[in-house]
């Protein structure tokens, strides 16, 4: 049966790669993003990659809510329905720089939170009046605990994890799963020149693993899977010490 997919933040690395590997032949597609000409030549090699009946596209930027309500029903009307929703916007951001600039702190938290729950806000209530569908975020292991040098991304992260959670106690009743993605290092340019990066996976292995757990089913995700027991151990030091340490 062919699926009805709304893929937010299409143009990001990772999410060209769910796309890729959750779209079939036949499929209905609606790419959203902020970069119209960029995804525009998405859409096109998607429809030639996978054999999509539809790839339609619309602009979506995270800080222009008075949008969001009618992006999300205009994927509806023209793909009639909407069985799967990714929302794969966001950005790091400059710690630095939002020591001194509010607007740097908005930045961060529309793109990482605030933008993404408006939307999918609208999303949950088409699927629960429906009685299906999946909605699926990627977040970060970043919102596992606040630390010095990406607070501000990390209380976006764990605000989006808290919301989704809200949402699958809220939706699992009338059938809709609700599936949160806590992501560890990508080797995407958000990351270029961070430490620790020995522990990258590739965008290509991040994409196919979160369209199989759309597939499937999951609550929530951890990939690559050993940053759950890394982030275990850091949330479970205590704030005595952690509050001393660089991290």
């Amino acid at each position: 049966m062919a699926k009805r997919i709304l893929l937010l933040g299409a143009t990001s690395t990772i999410m060209r790669q769910v796309a890729l590997n959750l779209v079939g032949r036949d499929d209905l597609v609606c790419l959203a993003a902020r970069n119209t000409e960029e995804l525009a030549l998405i859409a096109a090699d998607l429809r030639l990659r996978t054999g999509a009946a539809l790839v339609t596209t619309h602009k979506f930027d995270t800080s222009d809510f008075a949008t969001h309500q009618e992006l999300v029903e205009a994927a509806h009307r023209e793909l009639g329905g909407l069985d799967i929703v990714v929302a794969g916007t966001g950005a790091l951001g400059d710690q630095l720089k939002a020591r001194q600039s509010l607007a740097t702190i908005k930045d961060i938290i529309d793109s990482n939170y605030v933008g993404i729950a408006t939307t999918l806000s609208v999303a949950a209530n088409i699927m629960e009046q429906q009685g299906s569908g999946c909605l699926c975020v990627l977040s970060s292991v970043a919102g596992d605990r606040g630390r010095q040098s990406n607070y501000l991304y990390g209380s976006a992260k764990s605000g989006m994890s808290a919301f989704m959670q809200g949402l699958r106690n809220r939706l699992a009743p009338a059938g809709v799963r609700v599936i949160t993605v806590k992501l560890g290092f990508i080797d995407t340019k958000m990351v270029a020149g961070k430490s620790g990066t020995f522990l990258m996976a590739s965008p290509e292995a991040a994409g196919a693993h979160i369209a199989k757990r759309v597939r499937q089913g999951a609550d929530v995700v951890y990939f690559p899977f050993f940053w759950r027991y890394i982030m275990l151990i850091i949330r479970n030091i205590p704030e005595f010490i952690f509050k001393r340490m660089k991290l």
